[in-house]
């Protein structure tokens, strides 16, 4: 089965403060498919996490299409609270994120369903970082 890593990040300048995101997929021999660098406005560091995942898995799925359903996906996360979020091993806590969450879950079902969130330490997520930052910083 084929594999594609996306890698996400999204900051906030002053929590909250103006945010950014960044979303990098790869396939299994590291080829980049395709990046994402963008300002999101104002919102915190929690929403601008969440916004990465939504929209890195909306690309993936506008990118690769239908096949997405036969393919397996590792989502990489540098926030190890997300990822528990999204494996519903941690509770959200803020009502405003409940909708982002609704969001993945259907993504998750609808056209991703061999994803798997993975946790990873920030230094192994550091280009979803620099996309990041460089939309925060245009």
């Amino acid at each position: 089965m084929e594999k594609v890593t996306i890698f996400t990040r999204g900051i906030s300048r002053g929590n909250p403060g103006p945010a950014a995101i960044g979303v990098l997929f790869v396939d299994s021999k590291g080829k980049v498919l395709g990046k994402i660098s963008e300002s999101i406005g104002n919102s915190t560091n929690e929403y601008a996490e969440f916004f990465a995942v939504v929209r890195g898995m909306h690309a993936v799925v506008e990118f690769l299409g239908d096949k997405t359903k036969e393919m397996e996906f590792e989502l990489k996360l540098s926030n190890e609270v997300l990822k528990k979020q999204l494996n519903a091993e941690h509770q959200i806590k803020d009502v405003g994120l409940i909708g982002s969450f609704i969001e993945v879950y259907n993504v998750r079902v609808e056209s991703l369903p061999n994803l798997v969130p993975v946790y990873i330490e920030p230094e192994q997520n550091i280009e979803a970082e620099k996309l990041a930052i460089k939309a925060l910083d245009a």
